[in-house]
């Protein structure tokens, strides 16, 4: 099963937005974990959540950068998330009928590549 503990203390150095994906880079600006999303993740924090296309969605991706991650999980079928120092979240859900696309991202890192 896919590991994300690889993440966990390490900073998210940039967030890049693609024109129907996002690139979350971890660590060394370049070399380090990547996970990409082909499924837009919501962002959650205790105030209450984001989707994309809402205002302030960007901005709240952007806000944890420099951050360092405190947890990363994936349960497949069901979700990803990785949650930072601040206590955001970034969440996809997995579930069959929430994703429309035959793959929903990646984890890259090294030698290390995996679909989910």
């Amino acid at each position: 099963m896919a590991d994300l503990t690889t993440l966990v203390g390490l900073e998210l150095t940039s967030v890049e937005f693609i024109q129907d994906h996002l690139i979350l880079h971890f660590g060394e600006p370049v070399g380090g974990p990547a996970v990409t999303f082909f499924t837009w993740p919501d962002v959650f924090r205790e105030e209450g959540s984001y989707a994309f296309g809402e205002p302030e969605y960007r901005n709240m991706l952007c806000g944890v950068l420099t951050e360092d991650v405190t947890n990363a999980t994936l349960e497949e079928g069901e979700a990803i998330e990785i949650e930072f120092e601040s206590g955001i979240i970034i969440r996809a859900s997995l579930r069959e009928e929430d994703v429309e696309v035959p793959v929903a991202g990646q984890f890259s890192f090294a030698d290390e590549f995996w679909e989910f």
